[in-house]
């Protein structure tokens, strides 16, 4: 068995090893924040916080995770600076990547209090939107940076 500390709760994950982060976030603890969009890492549309970082839960098994600290936007609450300034920026349109474009927003802002353009581009690279909100994105980044 695997335990974690997720979302500042100690948990013992009763799924295989080998079961892919996402889907024990999603049935096991039913946090539907984190959604599956390309299953290989590359879309962020999973992305959580494990020990502070920005990661794919599509693309890590459970069982390399035992003992660490996994967060999901459901920690946020709404009230995280990032989610307040996505807000007052309009950027959700269809919606579906923004949990993981938040994680990777605010993952970001953690390391990097004032990020340059260069800064956003390159720790929101894996984050694809098909609706093109990232200017909105940028903006939204930066409002966050400054409250």
């Amino acid at each position: 068995m695997t335990t974690l500390t997720l979302n500042g709760k100690a948990v013992t994950v009763t799924s295989e090893p080998d079961t892919p982060l996402l889907w024990v976030l999603r049935e096991e603890f039913d946090l539907k924040g984190a959604k599956y969009g390309c299953g290989i890492a590359q879309c962020g549309a999973c992305t959580v916080h494990v020990g502070g970082q920005a990661v794919r839960a599509c693309s890590i098994p459970v069982g390399d995770l035992d003992g660490q600290s996994v967060t999901t936007i459901e920690s946020f609450g709404g009230e995280h600076p990032v989610q307040k300034a996505w807000v007052d920026a309009q950027v959700p349109q269809c919606g579906f990547c923004q949990p993981g474009q938040i994680m990777s927003a605010a993952a970001l802002l953690a390391e990097t209090k004032a990020p340059t353009d260069a800064d956003i581009d390159a720790a929101m690279a894996g984050n694809l939107c098909r609706c093109g909100t990232y200017p909105r994105i940028r903006a939204a980044i930066k409002a966050a940076a400054k409250a």
